[in-house]
Formats: structure tokens, sequence, C-alpha cells
């Protein structure tokens, strides 16, 4: 039998503008957090490409283009959406509680 689910915080909610992301590090964990339309999703920030960081990367919608080699992914899901990316980026599930942004831990 599992316990509840545990959850870490990340960021207040108003750090993260609409269409925009922000690099979070935070026990162990290199994390872009992303704001589409109020919605907020959670990734690995390293590209799984290169060393590109996806929270400088440029947003489109629900797109995140890497700004090393321009790959890009879906930032809901982690699919990637166009090369020389070819492995999934690693997303979280995210939840706003009382204004901040977290993830189950």
């Amino acid at each position: 039998m599992t316990g509840p689910c545990k959850y870490l915080s990340l960021c207040k909610s108003s750090e993260v503008a609409p269409g925009k992301a922000i690099k979070i590090e935070k026990d162990g964990l290199t994390l872009a957090v992303f704001n589409i339309e109020g919605e907020f999703f959670v990734t690995d920030d390293v590209c799984t490409h290169g060393p590109g960081s996806l929270s400088e990367g440029e947003i489109d919608g629900d797109v995140v283009e890497c700004d090393f080699h321009n790959g890009s992914f879906n930032i809901k899901t982690g699919e990637v959406v166009s090369p020389p990316c070819m492995i999934p980026l690693k997303t979280y599930k995210a939840r706003l509680n009382d204004g901040a942004v977290e993830i189950e831990s």
C-alpha cells in the first residue's frame, strides 16, 4: 500500500509570466517551469540532445525550441516535435497549491 503523494514546491506561480519559463534547481533536479496560458507544466531543463537549457528556449504555443541545436519538444507531453532531438523529454505532474507550482516527488 502506498502512502499519500508528497509534493515539492518549486516557485510561486507569479514568478513565471504567461508564455515564458524559468529554471529551477531543487533537490538535485534542474527543471523548467512553463506557464502556457495560465497552466503550469514542468520538464527537465536540459535538452535530451545536447547541453541546451529549455527554460531559455523559444516558446511557441505548447512547443519549446532548444536554443542549442533548434530541436523542439511538446511542453505538455515531452514528445519530440522536430529533430535533431530524438529522445522525449521527461515531464513532471504539476499542480498549483496556494499560489505555488508543485510537482509530485
